[in-house]
């Protein structure tokens, strides 16, 4: 089975299915070790809670998880970094009430509603999944120290960064050979331990220093972001009630990030209630604006917000920020569980995948953040294309006129974690735009990506939707690759010997990416 959808479907959406693949193979992996030779140890402090000790998924007559094990599964707790607060140097914390972590039957009856807005002064207190209870919250206040509590350090400072030709990272994350399935991985070869650790590698520990990055087109991408919101409003920017703590966690979280790892021109005032942005020049009245709009005007990246149903134990998409979608948009998916957005359109999904699916979000721990990126070809450089939008047109056809510079290599480069309160899913993703002639000079590349174009699977290759640029790219990229043989670019492990085409060691990289990175960027 295949998880795997044309990118011109509506279901095409940055919550899961761009990431769906290879969780469903990280999944896998957590039930075969040899999956992952290097699979990273949880950083938690707790290990997963659970109602139910089974391991086994079991699947409704209609299809949908199970209720009773979701509803009795909550992820690792993170209340033990209180403890660690307490001390903080700054002493804002040292009045903190430290309680016993709440039980099971306490999480599940007493959960912090996720459909309506919440009055944080209830009683009983409410609970969010990740065991925080409405007094831990308050008692934090804004902007808590969320490496502390997330168990992820926050980044270093980016010496060096120059915001007038910073470049994101090369990302070029491509490989062969294989076919992806949920519970085994295949290719043209006998299948291999080697051949399966190589597909789950695509899924990887998240880089925490480049959780957010900031390049040269920072202001043009923000200008351009704006102007969407704009015109599109709820297409591209939605909340619902009861995901204004996750929202607002999420805007903390990406803002200290910011002023963390570009400390020169991103500030928070003293009292945190105010964001200077000195690439755009404005100062940000942090409580005059929604959480999403402050990230809307300020973060060139999309994010998507996950949250665990108190009533089903599900996770639903309840609050998103997302330019960069192609043929779908937020205000078609806002409110449907994982389960709705995949079944019926992802194969097997119902009767292989859901309740799987279920399972990694419920046990997913904060300190264990995840990265991964997709990759397509395309005619320029769309970024946000709603259905009828006249790109989608063009990319049913091969035009005779499109030339090799006009072709460009999309790559949307993705993490997931989890917010540490509000224990809510989030998925980040940034879509970049490289040239095809970059491969140029770029060894192995050309050779590869000829490979995946001329052999790939039939509906991995839907999915990219690379046909209506190969008329030109395949003709361009073969003369890239003899170029590369003709140099010696291109070799095997022996002498002499011809390079078998393969995923490449420094994948998502290419060999020598750094110092061509730096190059182009001047240091």
């Amino acid at each position: 089975m295949v998880a795997l959808v044309g990118m011109s479907s509506p279901w095409v959406i940055g919550i899961s299915l761009v990431i769906l693949v290879p969780l469903s193979i990280y999944i896998s992996g957590r039930r075969n070790p040899a999956y992952f030779q290097k699979r990273r140890v949880s950083g938690s402090k707790t290990p997963p809670r659970s109602l139910s000790p089974s391991r086994k998924g079991s699947i409704s007559e209609k299809g949908a998880p199970n209720k009773v094990e979701l509803l009795s599964s909550f992820p690792p707790c993170r209340r033990s970094a209180l403890l660690e607060l307490k001390g903080h140097k700054s002493g804002a914390y040292k009045d903190l009430v430290i309680s016993d972590d709440p039980s099971l039957e306490t999480l599940r009856d007493n959960s912090l509603p996720t459909t309506r807005t919440y009055n944080r002064f209830e009683e009983p207190l409410k609970y969010t999944p990740a065991g925080f209870s409405t007094a831990d919250i308050v008692a934090l206040g804004d902007f808590p120290p969320y490496d502390i509590l997330s168990g992820v350090p926050l980044p270093e400072a980016y010496e060096g960064f120059n915001h007038e030709t910073a470049l994101p990272r090369p990302y070029r994350p491509f490989r062969w050979a294989y076919h992806q399935t949920m519970c085994q991985f295949s290719d043209r070869r006998p299948r291999s331990i080697v051949a399966q650790t190589d597909n789950a590698a695509a899924l990887t520990k998240m880089e925490t220093d480049w959780w957010l990055e900031v390049d040269k087109d920072y202001c043009a991408k923000i200008a351009e972001r704006k102007g969407l919101y704009q015109k599109y409003g709820k297409l591209v920017l939605d909340y619902q009630p009861g995901s204004e703590l996750a929202c607002k966690e999420l805007m903390e979280m990406a803002l200290q990030f910011y002023c963390a790892r570009y400390p020169k021109h991103f500030q928070l005032s003293n009292d945190n209630t105010v964001f200077h942005n000195k690439l755009l020049n404005t100062s940000t009245i942090i409580a005059n604006f929604h959480p999403l709009v402050v990230i809307m005007n300020n973060i060139a990246e999309d994010f998507a917000l996950v949250l665990r149903s108190e009533a089903d134990g599900q996770y639903y998409f309840r609050a998103g920020c997302i330019c960069s979608s192609l043929g779908w948009n937020v205000s078609t998916k806002i409110g449907k569980s994982l389960f709705a957005i995949h079944a019926g359109i992802v194969p097997d999904y119902e009767e292989k995948m859901a309740f799987s699916m279920d399972r990694f979000f419920t046990k997913m721990p904060t300190s264990s953040p995840i990265q991964r990126g997709s990759w397509s070809l395309e005619a320029g450089a769309p970024l946000f294309m709603p259905p009828g939008d006249p790109h989608e047109a063009s990319r049913a056809v091969q035009a005779e006129a499109l030339r090799a510079d006009e072709v460009t290599l999309r790559v949307d480069w993705q993490t997931l974690r989890r917010l540490p309160l509000s224990g809510a899913v989030v998925f980040n993703f940034k879509a970049l735009f490289t040239p095809l002639a970059e491969f140029r000079d770029e060894a192995y590349i050309p050779a590869l990506v000829l490979k995946i174009c001329k052999e790939g699977k039939e509906n991995l290759m839907a999915y990219k939707n690379t046909w209506h640029v190969e008329h030109v790219a395949i003709p361009e990229l073969e003369r890239y690759a003899e170029e590369q043989r003709e140099k010696g670019m291109v070799r095997g492990e022996k002498e002499g010997e011809e390079w078998t085409v393969e995923t490449l060691a420094a994948s998502p990289y290419f060999p020598g990416w750094e110092e061509k990175w730096h190059r182009q960027q001047g240091f």
